[in-house]
């Protein structure tokens, strides 16, 4: 693997996936967490100064799709994140109907659905959470994973999918009406923002 110095990194869709699925981020998640700790995308020195074993998870990183290599820096989301949550999360629904809500309940944004609806969908993520809980207090983590709701027997596509997900141990849930459309840049966006409002909604939930 050649590497020029004006080489930046970013997380890719599968690579955010795979770095905020869980509230405690194994030492893989919590290095490729440190990619979107900045106001701009690093290159393999800076990525190593804030995190040292970046240099031996580069290449199974890029193996795997968790990581892209850029010809240059990208700057994150510039934008307040109220105004900027209704765009992003819009783009990840096939029916740009979305929300996003804390672990608690409390809705933080939503595109094409009335706040009614945003407030119910919110207390289903919320009543989800604590069930996951249990279930892991039981030892099953399989609840603690994504979730959808069928109309359809042949479960071919979701009215509703659930995807939770943490930043700085504060937990969220995606919710995205119709087809899922995680494999998106504004996926790595959304968590960008999330990243660079930093404490703003830790406390709330």
């Amino acid at each position: 693997m050649t590497l020029t110095a004006s080489e930046c990194f970013m997380l890719t869709p599968a690579g955010v996936l795979r770095a905020f699925a869980r509230k405690t981020p194994d030492d893989t998640a919590a290095a490729l967490q440190s990619l979107l700790a900045g106001e701009h995308s690093l290159s393999l020195a800076a990525w190593t100064a804030t995190e040292p074993a970046a240099p031996g998870l580069l290449a199974g990183a890029l193996e795997n799709g968790w990581v892209q290599a850029l010809p240059g820096s990208l700057q994150g989301p510039d934008a307040r994140l109220d105004d900027f949550l209704q765009h992003v999360i819009a783009s990840l629904s096939g029916e740009r109907r979305a929300v996003l809500a804390s672990e608690g309940g409390f809705c933080l944004g939503r595109a094409g659905v009335g706040q009614d609806e945003a407030e119910l969908l919110c207390a289903a993520a919320a009543d989800y959470s604590d069930f996951a809980a249990r279930q892991a207090r039981r030892g099953w983590d399989g609840a603690t994973r994504y979730v959808s709701f069928h109309s359809d027997p042949e479960f071919l596509l979701p009215d509703q999918a659930f995807l939770p997900f943490w930043v700085d141990g504060a937990g969220y849930w995606l919710i995205l009406m119709g087809e899922p459309l995680l494999n998106n840049p504004a996926l790595v966006e959304l968590l960008w923002s999330i990243k660079q409002a930093g404490t703003r909604f830790a406390a709330i939930g």
